[in-house]
């Protein structure tokens, strides 16, 4: 299966298995590539644009990363 097909079969998905699939495999792909820290320049962009289109400002995503810094480390 070459990525245009994956890429197409992913936009096909529902709402909800689209975001059961980034939270599934999303901690699984960075593992590997968070190593490369060209990639990690590349990923910040898309990332911060993802955050503006949410609607959530880069201050709430910090109160909330310190909120979540604070508790018990949980397994996921």
């Amino acid at each position: 299966m070459t990525t245009e097909e994956i890429k197409n079969s992913l936009l096909n998905l529902s709402k909800e298995e689209k975001q059961a699939f980034i939270l599934d495999t999303l901690p699984l792909l960075a593992k590997e590539v968070i190593k490369e820290p060209g990639f990690m320049m590349q990923l910040l962009p898309v990332m911060l644009g993802i955050l503006k289109e949410s609607g959530m400002d880069l201050q709430q995503l910090i109160s909330f990363a310190s909120m979540m810094n604070t508790q018990p480390d949980q397994k996921v």
